[in-house]
């Protein structure tokens, strides 16, 4: 259903019944987000109000987990890392903007109408399904195309030297749920692995893997303006609180998503 569209949220909700509800819901691609920005917001925040009302009206008494984002966190200085819970947001694009507005908006529906809200803050994290507009997902198609013999060995990238904290999906997903069962009511979570990788030895890593060689080339129109060039997370406060740690390897994450492109583009997917 449209989370814009008040009604339909309103009837989804008392249809569900739900005990706990997990809000990933969103507009979530930075490029769209800075070409409609009015929109990101609808889905982001207006879609956000529209849930809220709706679990206020059906009497919801569970716990609401939403799913914001580490973008809200801006630009970090390299002194600052790993990025603490305590870090002020600072957002530097229309999606980071609609995130750490949702946010408040749902803590303040905790502080006021006594609603059980967590906010849940993941870094980059990827696995086999992305959508290849995402920089691994797009590395490891472009590698299933050239094992496949469907595209060239080239790669038309951005900056290679940036550095972010990616975790691998499942891992994620295991940090919702965890913290829908022992996470604090009105906190905020950073969900992320600890650990800076740059995007070029990753590269490297999946074209090793794969046993290819292939061209990089840096394609200016990729490049971001004012892009954070390192990022990393702490999640000390989650696992403090819960007891939860990261536990897939990332090697597997990146082997398992080339895979799965090559089965998508070989038909059998």
């Amino acid at each position: 259903f449209d989370l814009r569209e008040p009604a339909t949220v309103h009837a989804a909700v008392q249809a569900a019944g739900a005990d706990h509800v997990l809000h990933l819901a969103a507009q979530s691609f930075v490029p769209a987000a800075f070409s409609d920005p009015a929109g990101t917001l609808a889905v982001n925040v207006g879609g956000t109000l529209n849930l809220l009302q709706a679990l206020g009206a059906a009497g919801f008494g569970g716990r609401l987990l939403y799913v914001s984002s580490a973008d809200v966190y801006g630009a970090v200085a390299a002194d600052a890392l790993p990025v603490t819970e305590a870090h002020l947001p600072a957002p530097r694009n229309p999606y980071a903007v609609s995130k750490a507005a949702a946010e408040m908006l749902c803590r303040q529906w905790h502080f006021t109408e006594g609603l059980d809200v967590i906010v849940a803050r993941p870094f980059n994290h990827t696995g086999a399904g992305q959508d290849e507009r995402f920089v691994l997902s797009g590395f490891a198609r472009r590698i299933a195309q050239i094992m496949a013999g469907t595209a060239p060995p080239r790669f038309d990238t951005g900056n290679l030297q940036v550095t972010r904290d990616f975790s691998d999906v499942r891992d994620v997903l295991d940090a919702y749920m965890t913290l829908l069962d022992a996470g604090r009511a009105g906190e905020i979570y950073n969900v992320c692995s600890g650990v800076e990788r740059k995007v070029a030895d990753l590269l490297h890593g999946m074209l090793q893997a794969a046993g290819i060689r292939a061209e990089v080339v840096t394609d200016p129109a990729r490049l971001r303006p004012n892009e954070q060039l390192r990022m990393v997370g702490s999640h000390d406060k989650l696992s403090a609180h819960t007891g939860w740690q990261p536990q897939c390897r990332f090697e597997e994450t990146l082997a398992a998503m080339t895979a799965w492109w090559q089965a998508k583009e070989s038909g059998n997917e």
